[in-house]
């Protein structure tokens, strides 16, 4: 009688109802059902520290709701998901920084819970999977010159940081798991991202060149993942409600795949299955960004093979968490700028066999990014399309809105460090493209506050001083990369109305701000319909500038790094 009854909520209520009213939707249905996955990059996980050391009480709950713009973003819209259901994805994951929005102890900041629940809410409000997670919480430490490794982040595979902070990232997650415990299947928790040892080593512990490879240390390291893991699963469970059977996901060390040199296998061979109160609702996830500019489909293969051979056989099946190119030249060109032919052939190879092998895949950011979310649209329509084909088939013809199809955006920066700096245009362009570069304030701003900073060839500073403020770009000015509006004094607000280039025909092209450093956005809204609105096709691609996962410039020797607002492996 009581299967009845659920069968007959199905039929009523649909397909979301049916998994929360029977609870028994498995891991590897849901994998299955997933299609083709986003993330939600640069913006829940974006995080940027004045405090950088983790042992200093400062360094907890630095950052209030604005640290999702501090990464160029603008805040995530619930039509964006719209977007993305109607394309014809069916999953979006949502990397969530925790640790700059919880003081010491790890209780977080209700605001910025409420936050991620609002997002959850926009995914699974269109029936689209959904996963949140604990990102930069782990992740790469920085080294100095000296190769002294200083640390930030408080999530490592390491047998005595586990130790030390197990009971910090039990509490951590079961305030998550108690504030989603009556959400249905359509959501799902993934315990750790990209978990690194004490020495920030990739692919393996103890991989580091500074670093002899140490078996001992290396299996301890291992060990700690597997106890992280099974923390982790142990603390949603005993929340109860739907989370008895919620499905979990569960990463490698460093997300790694493994790989036939050195110890990189291990990764994979050491990780293990956690024990579970239920049956049939963990998943294992890894990242993947190849390079593709020799014969990538050996490699492909080989992933994929120690995928199904190796991990999915410990009795769980796989998904690819983020995956992506990992190419950027010095000028931060990407496979997409330079060798697109190629990387749609790439895409097109890897979506199949992870198809043809039951392995959901979650494309890293790219598609619809910066100014594009905020409309909707996607920036990279081609790139979308492609993927969408690969999965669906090559007859797929979804739609999908432009950037150009929208106008153009006005918003209120707030700058709080003096010399901090907000980006109005961003693109390669010489005076042979464009004449001027228009800004219009809703009021001039105070003596002294604020100057043009202009990047490229020639470095170069101008004032600003009234509410209609000119830049001219002239032959001796070579290529301009960048031009910012910078803030002199410690702080201080502006209203842009719009901001603008022209070129020698008269017409206007409206520009996309952003946040570079240093400051926030706030009550940004969309002006008048332009019919254009962006230099090429991405001008965020075109900066040359490296960041590390801290959102601070810095050359990154080693490890996960942003790049033209895309996140790229340096091995």
């Amino acid at each position: 009688m009581n299967k009845i009854k659920i069968l007959l909520a199905c039929v009523l209520l649909g397909g979301s109802a049916c998994i929360k009213a029977a609870g028994v939707e498995t891991a590897t249905e849901a994998v299955k059902n997933m299609g083709l996955g986003w993330n939600l990059g640069n913006a829940l996980e974006a995080n940027s520290q004045r405090v950088t050391d983790v042992n200093n009480a400062a360094f907890w709950g630095q950052q209030d709701l604005s640290s999702e713009t501090c990464w160029g973003q603008y805040f995530t819209q619930p039509g964006l998901m719209k977007m993305m259901k109607d394309a014809g994805f069916g999953a979006i994951r949502v990397p969530v920084t925790w640790y700059n929005h919880m003081d010491e102890s790890g209780k977080v900041d209700e605001a910025w819970m409420a936050r991620v629940k609002e997002i959850v809410d926009y995914v699974t409000g269109q029936g689209l999977y959904c996963i949140i997670n604990v990102h930069h919480d782990t992740g790469a430490d920085s080294y100095s010159e000296s190769a002294t490794l200083t640390g930030y982040h408080w999530i490592k595979a390491d047998e005595s940081n586990y130790n030390a902070n197990k009971s910090k990232f039990e509490y951590l997650w079961q305030q998550i798991a108690e504030t989603f415990k009556d959400y249905d299947g359509h959501l799902l928790f993934e315990g750790y991202n990209e978990m690194l040892d004490a020495n920030s080593c990739w692919n393996y512990p103890s991989w580091h060149p500074t670093n002899a490879y140490n078996a001992t240390y290396a299996a301890k390291s291992l060990e700690a993942v597997n106890n992280y893991a099974q923390s982790f699963v142990n603390t949603v469970r005993k929340t109860g409600g739907n989370n008895a059977d919620r499905n979990l996901i569960v990463c490698t060390y460093a997300a790694a795949a493994g790989g036939n040199w050195g110890h990189a296998d291990e990764v994979v061979n050491q990780m293990k299955r956690p024990e579970d109160t239920t049956d049939g609702h963990l998943i294992f996830e890894v990242h993947n960004y190849p390079n593709i500019e020799g014969d990538y489909k050996a490699t492909v293969d080989y992933f994929f093979d120690n995928l199904t051979g190796k991990l999915a056989a410990k009795g769980c099946p796989v998904i690819i968490g983020e995956w992506g190119t990992s190419n950027v030249d010095k000028s931060g060109q990407t496979d997409y700028d330079v060798r697109r032919d190629k990387m749609f052939e790439f895409c097109d190879y890897f979506i199949a066999k992870a198809k043809a092998n039951n392995i959901a895949t979650f494309y890293w950011m790219g598609l619809s990014d910066g100014a594009a979310r905020l409309f909707p649209a996607f920036n990279q329509p081609d790139l979308a399309k492609r993927l969408l084909q690969a999965y669906h088939g090559s007859s797929y013809n979804p739609t999908l809105p432009e950037r150009s199809d929208f106008g153009s955006i006005a918003c209120t920066v707030d700058f709080n460090q003096q010399y901090a700096e907000f980006n109005l245009v961003q693109g390669s362009f010489t005076s042979n493209d464009y004449i001027r570069v228009m800004l219009e304030l809703e009021e001039a701003p105070a003596s002294g506050l604020f100057q043009w900073n202009i990047y490229g060839t020639k470095n170069s500073t101008k004032a600003i001083t009234a509410a209609k403020s000119n830049l001219s770009v002239t032959a001796d000015m070579g290529t301009i990369t960048r031009v910012t509006l910078q803030c002199l004094k410690p702080s201080g607000s502006a209203r842009i109305k719009s901001i603008k280039l022209k070129k020698q025909s008269g017409a206007e092209v409206a520009c996309d701000p952003s946040v570079f450093w240093g400051c926030t956005m706030r009550d940004v809204t969309v002006s008048e319909t332009t019919g254009i609105s962006s230099i090429g096709d991405d001008a965020r691609q075109t900066d040359d500038k490296e960041y590390d996962l801290l959102g601070r410039q810095a050359q990154v020797r080693k490890g996960i790094a942003i790049k033209g607002g895309r996140k790229y492996l340096l091995k």
